[in-house]
């Protein structure tokens, strides 16, 4: 994976957390997609309506990123084949593809600390770099790193030249998470949010991509119980059925389940989950979203959802969930398709948030819209675009 296609076209993809278990399944997924190994399924670009679009295929994706962890991906790999997540014979199948994407791994940023110009700098060059070595157009980062508290306020994030000049300080400014979207944004990389941590909400990192003449999107992958109530909370509205309550209980395994612990961190997260619902539904509904760490689920997730609702006459009904999945296999699909959309919209000349792309994501930047039918519908309208739009 990385050489040449027939297309003539590749598309640098640096993840962040790139040792994690999406991450390690995407790239085991696109090598096995590129070699023919296995069906497209869950890849939503894939799908009929996305030919003649213009997507990178994904023998041209060249992977690379950084972590603060040092596991090998073909360690991680195994470890996810024990895990159930990964067929058993896959690792072994795409070993290039994984020692390819290991050479392009980088030591992550694991804290805030002093001065963060110099670190930004060495950030972007890690970028500029990785783009120049393999002779690539474009470059798309996606922070895949675990859930952040949102940043505390702070003056200089309202304006770019502000931040500039904090980050030149003796005091750390930004968080780790949105240090590489600084970094990202200015080395002209694309960029992709698929955490609830929210770096690309702050004024002055839209500034720098608007600078940067380089798009980004975000925030929050919608991969399970969202995803349902995406979809099925338009039909009472639709129906005219009053939802009184709506509540949910998430239990997460796993790398997910440890940092959501955090009430912290599980902050950013219900605040994701939970303002979808808000914009679906005409009344204000009682019932809140629960998280809670149970190591034994491992990349397993389960969530339960509650709903209470009045029909006819004020006939009081009940509707029950119950959602079952891997976290990494109904992630990893959408970050290629991310990965290979915002790659077209950067061919197309797209600058800043892309809100078309609200289909895959919770809590949408720059897009109100969280019915999944209509978002799904403004997605593909963007894609069939003739290839020279923008």
């Amino acid at each position: 994976m990385g050489s040449a296609t027939a297309h003539g076209s590749r598309l640098g993809v640096w993840i962040v957390g790139a040792r994690g278990s999406v991450a390690t399944t995407a790239v085991v997924g696109a090598a096995a997609l590129a070699a023919g190994l296995v069906p497209p399924t869950g890849c939503v670009t894939e799908l009929p309506d996305f030919r003649g679009a213009g997507l990178t295929p994904f023998s041209g994706l060249v992977f690379g990123g950084s972590d603060v962890t040092g596991v090998p991906l073909a360690k991680r790999a195994e470890q996810l084949v024990a895990a159930g997540v990964l067929p058993a014979d896959l690792p072994a199948a795409v070993g290039p593809a994984l020692a390819a994407a290991e050479r392009e791994l980088r030591p992550g940023v694991a804290a805030a600390a002093g001065r963060q110009a110099p670190q930004a700098t060495a950030l972007a060059r890690q970028l500029t770099d990785f783009r120049e070595r393999h002779g690539l157009e474009h470059v798309v980062v996606v922070n895949l790193s675990s859930t952040a508290p949102q940043p505390a306020p702070h003056p200089a994030f309202a304006d770019l030249a502000a931040l500039r000049t904090a980050l030149a300080g003796p005091e750390p400014v930004l968080p780790p998470h949105a240090l590489y979207a600084y970094a990202a944004l200015g080395a002209g990389c694309g960029y992709v949010d698929f955490t609830p941590s929210g770096a690309m909400r702050l004024p002055a990192l839209d500034q720098l991509a608007a600078a940067a003449g380089v798009p980004y999107t975000g925030n929050d992958g919608k991969t399970g119980e969202t995803l349902v109530r995406s979809a099925l909370a338009p039909m009472f509205a639709h129906r005219a059925l009053r939802v009184r309550a709506w509540s949910g209980t998430n239990l997460l395994g796993g790398g997910d389940g440890a940092t959501l612990a955090d009430p912290a961190a599980a902050a950013s997260k219900n605040a994701s989950k939970g303002r979808s619902l808000a914009e679906l539904l005409p009344d204000p509904v009682e019932g809140e979203v629960h998280i809670d760490e149970v190591p034994a689920l491992g990349d397993w997730k389960t969530a339960w959802d509650h709903i209470a609702f009045d029909g006819f006459l004020g006939v009081r009904m009940t509707m029950q969930f119950t959602w079952q999945g891997c976290d990494s296999a109904l992630a990893a699909p959408l970050v290629l398709d991310l990965v290979r959309l915002l790659g077209l919209a950067m061919t197309r000349g797209a600058v800043g948030p892309q809100p078309q792309f609200a289909f895959f994501f919770k809590d949408p930047l720059a897009a109100d819209e969280h019915r999944l039918v209509p978002q799904f519908e403004r997605l593909l309208a963007w894609a069939s675009r003739a290839p020279s739009a923008r």
